[in-house]
């Protein structure tokens, strides 16, 4: 009788020692062979070149950065404190039973307008930057739960629908703006020297994206990632009263709140402009640069507006009989939740070292240089491009990061062969966003598995790297090919891009 073999499943916590393993000594084996890279930046109007060389880790200055800054890798991830301010809002919310309320209507609606509504609006929350990450993770997970609907499903949309389509949206993004300054920089030290990045460039590729991507996103996950989930029809029923009168009482809090944020973000009024900063130099730079009161309080913004509805409709339904339930009711999010700053410590030591060890900086430097000396132009150039930008985004996740690095080369080519800075950099961001839907040096990709896991009834699904991945990758490999696909179908034709602007010169 034959014995069937068991499967072997790595648990992401160990898959992230293997990683940081693997890490080690690969900068161990590139250190020693002397393999580096000239990066080419731009310094002052000019092009500079650098070397840049993998530390190894196993020496005794990695063990000791390895040692003295385990601590500090893990506070540096912010995104581990802006997680915890949101879950004090979502979690008093769905205490109080203001989500019940608030997301069981969408029983009434069918699966594929749910799907399609998740899709769209993970693409529109692009203008929130990766604050929409932190945002709608946690939420789309409640949202199914009380629609009856597979929780880790909606997570799993929402995580494959901010990152592939992120490049697009119903208007640009602080990114796009960060990306601009890179991109005419680029383009004006050499070619055109009276280049200039206009943001609305790329609208008419944004709003046709938006709903072309929309659309087939929605038919393409209906028919290969919805069949792998059953619906969940059991999960921790809370006993708590509908009141139609406390949703009224919170909605008009609700409305009240975010029409006062409203006017601290808007110019020009008596009083208004509060949350700006004056110095930047754009609108869009105002309210979400580094130094914007808006941008850096903004999760804290959202949280504080949940917790006020949250106790209104508490109070008023009688859910939140005293102030000691409102307390404990912050934390109700949390349950359940305790694997995620596992993951996260084990993560933040990760991407740290991998950093470091500058592996990914070298490769991507390596890549840039070979592509840049080809012989390549039109669709040949367009697809070229666009995989190296996936496989440079699996080691470096950061877009700013990539693209300072990519642009001063890259630009300049892509001018050569007639196609505008513009149309590159769309490329390029639709790339970036391939590529942090797969990659797991992306801390969204694990702040998503974190999620799935919590939802993860009976053990339906092995939540982990690898069979996350195996999960997305139908629908993912299928949506990657459409993007790229759309990209070159406007290249051809040569539709515009925005305002004035088409893909070739």
């Amino acid at each position: 009788m034959n014995k069937k073999k068991k499967k072997i499943f790595l648990g992401p916590v160990i898959m992230i020692i293997i990683l940081i393993a693997i890490i080690m000594v690969l900068s161990a084996i590139f250190s020693i062979a002397e393999i580096g890279s000239q990066e080419t930046h731009i310094n002052n109007g000019t092009l500079e070149t650098s070397l840049v060389t993998v530390n190894n880790i196993l020496s005794s200055s990695g063990i000791k950065f390895l040692l003295s800054n385990a601590i500090n890798n893990f506070q540096k991830l912010s995104p581990v404190i802006l997680l915890i301010i949101i879950l004090l809002g979502i979690g008093i919310c769905e205490k109080s039973g203001l989500f019940k309320i608030l997301f069981s209507r969408l029983k009434r609606v069918s699966t594929k307008t749910l799907i399609f509504s998740t899709i769209l609006i993970g693409i529109i929350s692009s203008i929130l930057g990766e604050n929409s990450f932190i945002l709608l993770i946690p939420i789309v997970g409640i949202a199914y739960k009380y629609a009856n609907r597979n929780a880790m499903l909606g997570i799993l949309i929402m995580f494959i629908s901010i990152t592939l389509g992120y490049a697009f949206g119903l208007i640009f993004n602080y990114d796009d703006y960060l990306l601009g300054t890179l991109t005419q920089a680029s383009a004006s030290l050499e070619v055109d020297k009276n280049y200039k990045y206009q943001l609305l460039s790329n609208l008419y590729l944004l709003l046709g994206g938006t709903v072309i991507f929309s659309i087939i996103s929605s038919i393409v996950i209906n028919a290969f990632l919805v069949p792998k989930f059953e619906v969940v029809k059991h999960y921790d029923k809370e006993d708590t009263n509908d009141s139609k009168k406390a949703f009224a009482f919170s909605t008009i809090a609700f409305i009240l709140m975010i029409g006062i944020i409203a006017y601290m973000i808007i110019p020009g009024l008596p009083g208004s402009g509060l949350l700006l900063d004056r110095t930047a130099p754009t609108y869009i730079a105002q309210i979400f640069s580094s130094n914007s009161p808006f941008s850096n309080s903004l999760i804290f913004i959202i949280s504080f507006i949940m917790m006020i509805c949250g106790l209104i409709y508490g109070r008023i339904s009688g859910n939140i009989k005293n102030t000691n339930e409102f307390s404990i009711g912050l934390g109700h999010s949390f349950d359940n939740l305790g694997y995620v700053f596992v993951l996260l410590f084990f993560f933040s030591q990760m991407i740290a070292l991998l950093e470091w060890s500058n592996i990914g900086t070298v490769l991507a430097n390596l890549i840039i240089e070979q592509i840049s000396v080809l012989q390549l132009s039109g669709i040949l150039l367009i697809i070229i491009f666009f995989l190296a930008a996936i496989f440079i985004g699996i080691f470096i996740p950061s877009t700013i990061t990539k693209w300072s690095l990519m642009s001063p080369l890259i630009v300049p080519l892509f001018m050569r062969a007639n196609i505008t800075p513009d149309f590159t950099q769309f490329i390029f961001r639709v790339a970036d966003g391939v590529a942090k839907c797969i990659t797991p040096t992306y801390i969204y990709f694990f702040i998503m598995m974190a999620f799935m896991q919590k939802y993860n009834y009976d053990n339906e699904h092995n939540i982990t790297i690898f069979g996350t991945l195996k999960l997305m990758a139908p629908t993912v490999s299928i949506l990657s090919l459409t993007l790229l696909l759309l990209l070159v179908l406007w290249y051809i034709i040569g539709l515009p891009m925005g305002v004035a602007m088409y893909p070739t010169l």
